[in-house]
C-alpha cells in the first residue's frame, strides 16, 4: 500500500466493477493492484514467472486477482472478490464481480453497497446485451456513478470514432435507466498495456478527460444515504447492571442514513413512541453528530420500549409502517419462486414470517424493458412483487433510502438467502415490452 499520508485522513470509496466474459476486468483491477504499488514484491515476481511460462511478453496482470489455480486453468472468475488498496488520495474497496450471465446475481451482491461502478465492453464488440444486463442491475440497486470503460483500446488502433460511437449507445442506455449524464464518466482504457488506467496514453490526444485512477481518486464519495432522513434499526439495548449507572438505558446501532444529533426529536418504530435524543456515544466518548455509516449509542429522553429490530427515526420524516409492500426482486436461489411461498424476511435488524402475493411484470434485461407477469422467478430473475408481513415494518421507498428500503428473503429450514429485495420500483421509468 502506497502513500505517505495518514490513513485516517484519506476518504474512502467502495466501488464495483462488472462486465462480459473477456473484457478484460481482471486485468483491470490487476492493473490497478500494479500501478498503485498495492502487491508484493513477490506477487509480481510470480506473474512474471507465470506469464513467461505461457509464452507472454508483457506481465498476464489478471493472475493478480484470480486467485485460485483451477479458476485461472479454466479461464473464467466466479462469485465476488473484494480487492483492498490506496493511493495517498484515497483508500478504496473493490467487489470485482463475475461477468457471466449466471452470475448476474452475484452483480447484485457486489453492487448492493458501492457507490461508483466501473463497467467494461470491449472495444472491439461495443455495448452488449451484458452491458445492458448489468447497466440495469446497477440502475436497480441505486449506484449513483457510473464508469464505463471502454477496454482494448490498443486492439482496435485507438479509433476515435470508434469509442465515440460506443460512448453514444451507452449514453442513450444510461438515459433511458434513469441515470444523470453528470453522473456517468466515460474512459478509453487499455488494461493491458495501461493506457488511461493510471497514466494518461500518448495512444488518445484526442481524450480530455480523467485517467481511471484520477477519476477514482477524485469523485466525491458523498452517497444518497448521507442527505436522507435519520434512520437507526437499534441491534443491541446497552443497560448496565452497576450501581452508578442503574438508570442507564442505550440503544445501539448503525447510522442508516442521515445525521442525530442531541435534542433532535424521533420516533421509535413501529410502536410510534415519540421523544428526544439526549445523547449520542461512541466507545471514544460523546459526539456532537453522528452521521451515516456510523456505529454509536443512542440514549434518549423518555424511558421507552425500543427493542433489538426497532428503528429509530426523525421524527419530522417518517418512513412508512405497513404490512402489505409492493417490492422488486432480484431472485438469487436454483429453486424458483411461486406465489404463496412463505418465508423469513429479514429487514435492518428485524427478522419476520412473509407470504409471497401475486408477481407482477418482470425485467427484461436484454431490451431493459419489462415483461408481462411470469408464473414463476427464476434464478437471476428481476421482478416486482406484493408481499405481506406478519409484522409491521417501517420502510421507505429503496430509491430514497437504500438501507430501509432493502431487505433480504430468506428460506425457513436453511436460512438460505433467497433473494434481495428493493421496496417499491427503483426501475419506475423503465418502459414495458412491446
Amino acid at each position: 500500500m502506497t502513500g505517505t499520508a495518514d490513513t485516517a485522513s484519506r476518504s474512502l470509496l467502495r466501488f464495483a466493477t462488472a462486465g462480459s466474459v473477456d473484457d478484460g476486468k481482471s486485468t483491470l483491477v490487476g492493473r490497478l493492484l500494479y500501478d498503485t504499488k498495492s502487491v508484493l514484491a513477490d506477487q509480481i515476481e510470480a506473474v512474471e514467472r507465470a506469464s513467461v511460462d505461457k509464452g507472454m511478453s508483457t506481465p498476464d496482470l489478471s493472475l493478480l486477482v484470480d486467485g485460485l489455480r483451477a479458476e485461472r486453468e479454466q479461464g473464467i472468475t466466479i462469485d465476488v472478490a473484494y480487492r483492498y488498496f490506496g493511493t495517498p488520495t484515497r483508500e478504496f474497496v473493490l467487489a470485482d464481480t463475475p461477468g457471466h450471465v449466471q452470475y448476474t446475481r452475484n452483480t447484485v451482491t457486489g453492487a448492493s453497497t458501492a457507490e461508483l461502478a466501473v463497467l467494461l465492453v470491449d472495444a472491439r464488440n461495443g455495448v452488449v446485451s451484458q452491458t445492458r444486463r448489468h447497466a440495469a442491475v446497477l440502475s436497480l440497486l441505486r449506484v449513483p456513478r457510473l464508469v464505463l470503460a471502454i477496454n482494448k483500446i490498443d486492439l482496435i488502433g485507438y479509433d476515435e470514432a470508434k469509442i465515440a460511437d460506443i460512448e453514444r449507445e451507452f449514453t442513450e442506455l444510461t438515459r433511458s435507466l434513469g441515470f444523470d449524464d453528470a453522473a456517468v464518466q466515460v474512459i478509453p482504457v487499455s488494461a493491458l498495456v495501461g493506457d488511461n488506467v493510471a497514466s494518461r496514453s500518448g495512444h488518445t490526444p484526442w481524450y480530455t478527460g480523467p485517467t481511471l485512477l484520477e477519476h477514482l481518486e477524485s469523485v466525491p464519495v458523498e452517497g444518497p444515504d448521507t442527505t436522507a432522513p435519520f434512520r437507526m434499526p437499534v441491534q443491541y439495548v446497552i443497560r448496565p447492571r452497576t450501581d452508578e449507572l442503574h438508570d442507564y438505558r442505550g440503544y445501539a446501532g448503525q447510522v442508516a442514513s442521515g445525521t442525530v444529533r442531541p435534542g433532535d426529536e424521533v420516533v421509535v418504530l413501529p410502536e410510534r413512541h415519540r421523544t428526544t435524543v439526549s445523547e449520542v456515544r461512541t466507545a471514544d466518548g460523546p459526539l456532537a453528530a453522528a452521521g451515516a455509516g456510523l456505529s454509536v449509542t443512542v440514549l434518549l429522553a423518555d424511558d421507552i420500549d425500543a427493542p433489538r429490530g426497532a428503528l429509530i427515526a426523525a421524527a419530522s420524516d417518517l418512513p412508512e409502517v405497513t404490512s402489505e409492500i409492493d417490492a422488486t426482486l432480484c431472485w438469487l436461489a436454483e429453486k424458483p419462486l411461486l406465489p404463496g411461498a412463505r418465508l423469513l424476511l429479514k429487514h435492518g435488524t428485524r427478522t419476520t414470517q412473509v407470504i409471497v402475493g401475486a408477481l407482477g411484470s418482470r425485467l427484461d434485461t436484454e431490451t431493459v424493458s419489462y415483461a408481462p407477469a411470469p408464473e414463476k422467478l427464476e434464478i437471476n430473475d428481476i421482478g416486482r412483487v406484493s408481499l405481506r408481513v406478519a409484522d409491521p415494518l417501517p420502510v421507505d421507498a429503496y430509491a430514497r433510502v437504500r438501507t430501509t428500503g432493502g431487505f433480504l428473503l430468506i428460506d425457513p429450514p436453511t436460512g438460505n438467502t433467497l433473494a434481495a429485495g428493493l421496496v417499491g420500483d427503483p426501475l419506475a421509468a423503465v418502459p414495458a415490452a412491446g
